[in-house]
């Protein structure tokens, strides 16, 4: 299209209508937003070489809503990304560099390009990405990290290549440590390797309305310090993580809604561990880093002087992992699916780029296998159900029996209540739902059932000892029993 004393430009709009121009600037293509204040100051650079004369604000204004109605009504509809973007089989990587290049990646290699059939966006505080090196070990990448073990690291190589990927499901990396063990460096040092940010590490949140403004104008969240989460947010992570729609009604109108729907990679840090809710520790991997003593301390300064010169090495080596993932997945078989399957098959096919088959699968497995005794260690009341299951192999009753037998243990001296311990039945039900995966996994099963229409609500929990089907049906009693999720 000719713009009026402007010169020609590509329009097209999103999903949700907003408009776009592409813009060809000293042989590159940049893409922007139509009310950009980078749109608004090229036309006004067109016109001023066309004529000699300047723009007005109101006829800038004028100019600007034609040009979005056109996007709008006239033009392709494309969708519009942030850092990453996958398309015909190919990863695209915008290395948010001047002349807007992109890393192309594909199962016969990768190499930086301009112009690649998908579009990116440049939120506010997106830095650039240095143009990746092949020939580099990603064993590099260990000597910045002062992780507890290899497994640890394994894990920390398989969240990375997971984030190259768009789309997700995206394991949660949660970090925790001691003070001093440099747990926001190596935060901050994950997210520069994929989607570098002039606020690498950001405080939590305060609610789900700014999670999605982040997570929209960021390929990676990174979160520091963090002493507790919230049950709404942990929720909100969750969905986060596996791939989610919101909605969030818009500022100053009553009706307008505005809409956001994606997966974003998530990275926490904290001295505590501050996961509680089974939900999200089921998509999470845990890492422990060791303290720093003082003789092994080095200036943070050439801490980053040294990654930067290993950096672009680091990320090549990612980017040939995942070429070979993109390769190996088509073939890719587990016999068994865990939770964040789609993660597992794509870790998997990454994995002998680098490591023997069946390292990550051990690693993860062990991950989780820990995870769960510490919830359910830090789950008052999986312990009581754990440790009312440790001498029987079955146990039948009521919500409110069971209530009252976890009340047998013991007892806050001065309430005479057990601390921590659900108020009523119902309460007592909901936490064993979200307690029952992890307690699948100790070998207890517990399934929920009613004696007939309008009759008790019954609990039956057994121990791996006795094998319960998934679904009875005898004498007009409708037991489900839970059953192992596979995505």
């Amino acid at each position: 299209m000719l713009i009026p004393n402007a010169g020609t430009a590509e329009f097209f709009h999103t999903e949700v209508g907003t408009g776009f121009v592409d813009l060809w600037v000293d042989a590159h293509r940049e893409t922007w937003p139509i009310r950009h204040k980078r749109f608004r100051t090229w036309l006004r650079r067109r016109h001023y070489e066309t004529t000699r004369t300047a723009l007005s604000a109101r006829e800038i204004q004028s100019l600007l809503d034609l040009l979005e109605a056109y996007a709008q009504f006239e033009c392709p509809r494309r969708a519009i990304y942030v850092r990453l973007a996958e398309h015909e089989g190919h990863i695209y990587l915008d290395l948010a560099d001047e002349h807007w290049r992109v890393v192309e990646i594909g199962p016969d290699g990768w190499r930086v390009i301009g112009a690649p059939p998908v579009r990116f966006r440049r939120p506010a505080g997106m830095l650039a990405l240095p143009a990746p090196e092949s020939g580099g070990s990603i064993e590099s990448l260990a000597l910045f990290l002062n992780l507890r073990d290899r497994d640890c690291f394994v894990l920390v190589v398989a969240w990375l290549l997971a984030a190259l990927r768009a789309g997700g499901p995206y394991p949660l990396l949660a970090i925790s440590s001691e003070q001093g063990s440099a747990k926001t460096v190596v935060s901050k040092l994950l997210k520069d390797l994929v989607d570098p940010n002039i606020a690498p590490v950001r405080s939590l949140v305060r609610e789900e309305r700014d999670l999605v403004i982040a997570a929209n104008n960021s390929h990676i969240l990174a979160f520091d310090n963090l002493s507790g989460l919230p049950y709404a947010l942990s929720d909100a992570f969750c969905r986060l993580a596996t791939g989610a729609s919101f909605g969030l009604r818009q500022l100053y109108t009553d009706q307008d809604e505005v809409l956001f729907r994606a997966a974003r990679p998530i990275l926490f840090n904290g001295i505590e561990d501050v996961i509680s809710r089974p939900d999200l520790a089921d998509r999470a991997i845990f890492l422990t880093l060791m303290p720093i003593s003082e003789r092994r301390r080095r200036p943070e300064r050439q801490l980053w002087h040294d990654f930067e010169a290993a950096r672009r090495q680091i990320l090549g080596s990612l980017l040939d992992a995942v070429t070979h993932g993109l390769r190996k997945l088509p073939s890719v078989h587990l016999e068994q699916l865990p939770r964040m399957a789609d993660f597992a098959l794509w870790a998997t096919a990454c994995e002998t780029a680098f490591w023997p088959a069946g390292t990550f699968a051990r690693a993860y497995q062990a991950n989780r296998t820990t995870a769960m005794e510490d919830l359910i260690e830090a789950d008052l009341v999986a312990a009581r159900v754990r440790k009312l299951m440790a001498n029987r192999h079955t146990w039948t009753g009521s919500a409110a029996d069971l209530l009252r037998a976890g009340l047998d243990g013991v007892r806050d001296r001065r309430s005479g209540e057990l601390a921590g311990w659900p108020k009523t039945p119902r309460a007592l039900a909901g936490r064993l739902r979200r307690a029952q995966t992890f307690l699948r996994t100790m070998g207890i099963e517990m399934s929920f059932c009613r004696e007939g229409r309008g009759g008790h609500r019954t609990i039956k929990i057994s121990s791996a000892f006795e094998t319960n089907p998934p679904h009875l049906n005898v004498g007009g009693t409708d037991c489900t029993a839970s059953t192992v999720s596979t995505v």
